[in-house]
């Protein structure tokens, strides 16, 4: 099991979410609608699904189904070609509706990053790095 194909953010408002990550970002979909039962986006690689965030805590367990709020421990990443890119990516999250949390700066490991969180504050860190490399769909590579 050596794969991740998709990534399920459960949402407050789906037409919020569906504003920002379609309307905002540019994430693909063929979805029309502004306020769908659940919508999934044609990224390059890993694939993203929006669903309500209730109906996805009872999907885990119907009788009792979990809760809480806060920092999950869990960032979604962005990684791009070039310190221009990242900039380029935190403020189209900005105009988006997103909130940035940290600036993109020179950062400890040689790399350039940023933070923001989108409106069901979920965090998404936007980064370059001077080794990074990408594969023929724009993915980036790991050395294992």
């Amino acid at each position: 099991m050596n794969r991740i194909n998709l990534i399920c953010l459960g949402v407050k408002d789906m037409g919020t979410s569906v504003k920002f990550y379609r309307d905002g970002l540019g994430f693909k979909t063929t979805e029309k609608g502004n306020n769908p039962e659940i919508v999934f986006f044609n990224s390059a690689g890993t694939k993203l699904e929006l669903y309500p965030l209730e109906d996805l805590a009872k999907d885990i367990d119907e009788k009792n189904p979990p809760s809480g709020s806060g920092f999950s421990g869990i960032t979604l990443a962005y990684n791009a070609k070039s310190k221009e890119e990242v900039d380029r990516v935190m403020a189209l999250a900005e105009a988006a509706g997103g909130r940035i949390i940290k600036e993109p700066k020179e950062v400890f490991w040689g790399g350039y990053s940023g933070y923001f969180t989108d409106p069901d504050g979920y965090y998404w860190e936007v980064a370059w790095g001077p080794d990074f490399t990408f594969d023929e769909n724009d993915m980036l590579e790991i050395d294992s």
